[in-house]
């Protein structure tokens, strides 16, 4: 029964998001959320103009140990705040890009596929910091076409795990697979330098396990060019093999 009935939200969410209002598919969103497991990631529903959460999900308690009120009361300001002091200038810059690679690059029909990837470090109510990866999906926007609304979704990290400050924007495609769009590591140069998106799509395709076959399917190109990209790759970073650049990547923690 209750399986039975997250699949009804699940349906009437993505009936909504297209043809219905927006009002009513973040109704179904918080129905859904009565459901979902305690785990390690949470979602708010975020306005930029009022620097505000709409909604803020069960999650958030088990993840940061905060007071969702106290957010909720307090706004993004208060979120901000708590985030780690060395990672603000370069969360601020790698929003800043985001930004103006939107407004500058993305058209107006593109803007409502697109999906956007950052991390930084964050206080949680222990005083101790984690890391966060946030994913933000524009829902509405203003009349400069500028995301006001968004669904954004945390996953919370453990601190021992060092992570560069990095930003991507995604978009995705006729077949439901986001492609790279945009790629910047602000706290090094490591994948970027030389590594286009394209390489940058196939390699996180690699990292899913994904084969050449399935990667081409999912890109709109051939296997054979997904075997150059594969070969360009190891010999832009100067690595033998995809195990070694899938290792490479999780001893870096980089969100591609």
């Amino acid at each position: 029964m209750i399986t039975a009935k997250i699949r009804r939200l699940y349906s009437k969410i993505f009936e909504s998001y297209g043809h219905g209002s927006l009002e009513n598919h973040i109704k179904k969103v918080i129905e859904l959320d009565e459901f979902l497991p305690y785990s390690s990631t949470f979602f708010c529903i975020t306005n930029t103009q009022t620097l505000s959460f709409e909604y803020i999900s069960k999650n958030m308690k088990s993840c940061l140990g905060l007071d969702k009120t106290l957010l909720k009361e307090k706004g993004m300001r208060y979120f901000w705040s708590r985030m780690h002091p060395d990672d603000v200038e370069r969360w601020l810059a790698a929003l800043n890009e985001l930004m103006n690679y939107t407004v500058n690059e993305i058209s107006i029909e593109q803007r409502t596929r697109m999906n956007y990837t950052w991390n930084y470090r964050f206080k949680n109510s222990k005083d101790e910091y984690v890391n966060v990866i946030q994913n933000t999906t524009p829902l509405e926007f203003d009349m400069e076409n500028k995301p006001i609304i968004g669904m954004a979704h945390y996953t919370v990290l453990n601190s021992n795990i060092k992570m560069d400050v990095c930003a991507s924007a995604k978009w995705l495609n006729d077949k439901n697979e986001y492609e790279t769009q945009y790629f910047n590591n602000f706290s090094q140069k490591l994948l970027t330098n030389g590594v286009s998106n394209r390489e940058r799509d196939i390699i996180r395709l690699l990292v899913l396990n994904y084969s050449s076959k399935e990667i081409a399917e999912k890109l709109y190109i051939s296997s054979n060019t997904v075997d150059t990209h594969r070969r360009n790759i190891l010999k832009k970073l100067n690595i033998s093999s995809t195990g070694e650049l899938v290792g490479m990547l999780k001893m870096n923690k980089i969100a591609l």
